[in-house]
């Protein structure tokens, strides 16, 4: 496949690869610790569910608000640096005892930040590869990389030293992750000027096979959520040590990896529809295991494994969905809204009633709640499927 020349040269592209693997060197140890996190603070379990989905309610507004910034300048670079020094600063608020409320705003101010870094990051890299996903996987697993390495440590860490040292790991994790801003090839795609005609998003939402393909991920994204706020907590009451929980964490990271690496010879055997149903399917066993089987450790295991499925594979199909349907003007803004409708609302939802349904009913409920998202986000990638055959891998 033909790429623009000298933008998707190694140069270019490892840059960005550090920046992945930084930031979710960062995720890999904030997202799956800071419920630990807060439940040392001696918060209620309904307490941390509202400022664990602090980070999705966030992903409703600033993503679109930073994709739709950045298709109009074409800045994306520098508004990732401006983003990753904002982060850092705010993130310097957890070091000061508070309440709840003091908590919430800090998570408010540095999950605005963070919550569109990824949105702009995909974006550029977008551009970059010209939808050679082969070269995407390649420079995406190192993401995946940092993220066990510091969910490893981190949980090793806290397992000897306890979680006091939490608000240290962030301000380090989001100091490398603003030095590899820096890193980054400056490259800036046209500016869309007042003057030139602005492509509206409306038309193509019309489409039923995108109506289609974002209510699939709305479900899909929103089952995760009991793996993304609550499985450390699920374990934790399990009697898991903490560096179980980060081994589990770990296992499903190094499929993920495996995944990325070798996509490039996998992900073009079947349209990206049909990938959607395939990671559908795996998304309602993986959650069936974890809720039915969540004393043998084994079981917790091979679900764990589903994650290459259930989350490298569907992460690159949407990605190649949301740029076969956004192109040029519309990427950012397209990008924006996979994260708004899949980790923004789908993530506020999740969260919220994650929490609400463990107070009542417990942990397995969740899971088998999440089960039954499973089986719809199965439904509507069948559908999308169905209206989007014919059209040849994307």
């Amino acid at each position: 496949m033909a790429r623009p020349p000298d933008l998707a040269g190694p140069r270019q592209l490892v840059p960005f690869a550090a920046l992945s693997a930084t930031y979710f060197a960062h995720i890999g140890f904030f997202n799956p610790y800071l419920p630990l996190w807060l439940k040392s603070l001696g918060l209620p379990i309904t307490v941390i569910s509202l400022l664990a989905s602090v980070q999705s309610l966030t992903r409703v507004f600033a993503p679109y608000a930073w994709g739709a910034l950045s298709d109009h300048t074409g800045e994306r670079v520098k508004l990732l640096r401006f983003s990753a020094l904002v982060a850092l600063a705010a993130s310097a608020g957890l070091w000061i005892p508070g309440d709840a409320w003091w908590i919430a705003l800090v998570l408010l101010l540095v999950f605005t930040h963070t919550s569109s870094m990824m949105s702009l990051t995909e974006a550029a890299m977008a551009h970059l590869v010209a939808g050679d996903w082969g070269r995407y996987g390649r420079v995406r697993l190192w993401g995946s990389a940092g993220f066990m390495l510091t969910v490893f440590a981190a949980g090793a860490w806290f397992e000897r030293f306890g979680m006091g040292s939490f608000p240290a790991w962030t301000a380090v994790t989001l100091a490398g992750v603003l030095l590899c801003t820096w890193w980054l090839p400056n490259v800036k795609e046209a500016a869309h000027h007042q003057h030139a005609v602005r492509e509206p998003v409306l038309p193509v939402l019309r489409q039923p096979p995108v109506r289609w393909f974002f209510a699939s991920l709305f479900f899909h994204v929103t089952a995760h959520f009991a793996i993304y706020g609550f499985f450390s907590l699920y374990l934790d009451s399990l009697g898991y040590s903490k560096a179980t929980i980060g081994a589990l964490w770990a296992v499903s990271v190094v499929v993920e990896i495996a995944w990325f690496y070798a996509q490039g010879r996998l992900i073009g055997r079947f349209p990206m529809e049909k990938w959607l149903v395939v990671c559908a399917v795996a998304t309602v066993l993986r959650m069936a295991m974890t809720a039915g089987l969540g004393s043998w450790l084994l079981a917790l295991y091979l679900a764990q494994l589903l994650h290459a499925l259930t989350f490298a594979t569907h992460h690159t199909a949407c990605i190649a969905m949301v740029s076969k349907h956004f192109p040029s003007r519309l990427r950012g803004r397209g990008q924006a809204l996979f994260t708004v409708i899949g980790y923004g609302f789908g993530g506020v939802l999740g969260v919220l009633a994650g929490g609400l349904v463990i107070d009542r009913l417990g942990f397995e409920a969740l899971y088998a709640a999440a089960a039954g998202l499973g089986l719809l986000a199965l439904a509507c990638a069948w559908r999308a499927r169905k209206l989007g055959s014919g059209t040849g891998p994307v």
